[in-house]
């Protein structure tokens, strides 16, 4: 018996989708993340230190956050061998940083703040559903999504970063992360339903193949347009019965766009 399709709710969720520029084009399949190893990336004094880590999540647990797997996660996953060598000394400040082509790794607070909210639901809670992520950018949060759910289905529009991102990921031999080259605004069915969605990028309203591609039960979370020039982090809960939202916190995010670049 299929699913009954829940309606679709007003405010940020919208059919017809005007942010970025560009048609969208069918998304390429995931690759497999070649297990063989390859050097690593240049570090800096002390950043290959689990102190370090360990301290960056104890200041991301005195801003708020408190889920302690979460929490594990940030302190694990090595964020200076997503940045550039230039900037490698700041990997563990509570910073945004540039990785080329005009887009950033997030704030590790925000990683962990989004991710932290993600998981509060009942499809994810338990950690054995799939998610998906808008926005691969580095890899980073992949890394750390891939510690705390079951699959990591992650979608990069930008050529350079999906192949920069497989790059980062290929010596951690993450066998529950597929990484894929493709329009994230209209999501990847393939690996649908989704307990989780998680949107690196801001637009003015959240694409409908979005809230399709949820599972019942799951959350999407995504930084949203809220006025001039302003964002918020925006919750969407699916039920049986429909979907509601929440509009948390001012945050800044890069342009949600579409095509493939």
């Amino acid at each position: 018996m299929s699913e009954r399709r829940p309606p679709q709710v007003p405010g940020w969720i919208a059919r017809s989708v005007q942010t970025g520029t560009g048609a969208a084009r069918p998304p390429v399949a995931p690759k497999p993340i070649n297990p063989l190893r390859v050097a690593a990336s240049p570090v800096g004094v002390g950043l290959d230190s689990s102190t370090v880590r360990a301290r960056m999540a104890q200041r991301i647990g005195a801003a708020g956050v408190s889920n302690p797997a979460v929490l594990q996660a940030m302190a694990t996953v090595e964020r200076h061998r997503f940045v550039d060598s230039a900037l490698v000394n700041q990997a563990y400040e509570d910073t945004s940083l540039p990785i080329g082509l005009g887009q950033t790794i997030s704030k590790p607070s925000i990683v962990a703040r989004m991710i932290e909210l993600l998981l509060d639901s009942d499809a994810a809670r338990n950690g054995q559903g799939r998610v998906l992520e808008i926005g691969t950018g580095c890899g980073y949060q992949a890394a750390v999504l891939s510690m705390l759910t079951k699959e990591v289905y992650s979608i990069e529009r930008l050529r350079g970063l999906h192949e920069k991102a497989r790059g980062h990921l290929r010596p951690m031999r993450l066998s529950n992360v597929h990484l894929i080259l493709g329009d994230g605004m209209v999501g990847f069915a393939s690996g649908a339903p989704y307990a989780g969605i998680i949107s690196a990028a801001g637009g003015d309203v959240v694409p409908q193949e979005w809230c399709d591609q949820l599972a019942v039960g799951g959350r999407l979370v995504a930084p949203v347009v809220v006025g001039a020039g302003k964002q918020a982090l925006l919750v969407i809960d699916k039920s049986s019965h429909g979907f509601t939202q929440t509009v948390l916190e001012a945050v800044n995010f890069v342009p949600l766009k579409s095509g493939i670049a």
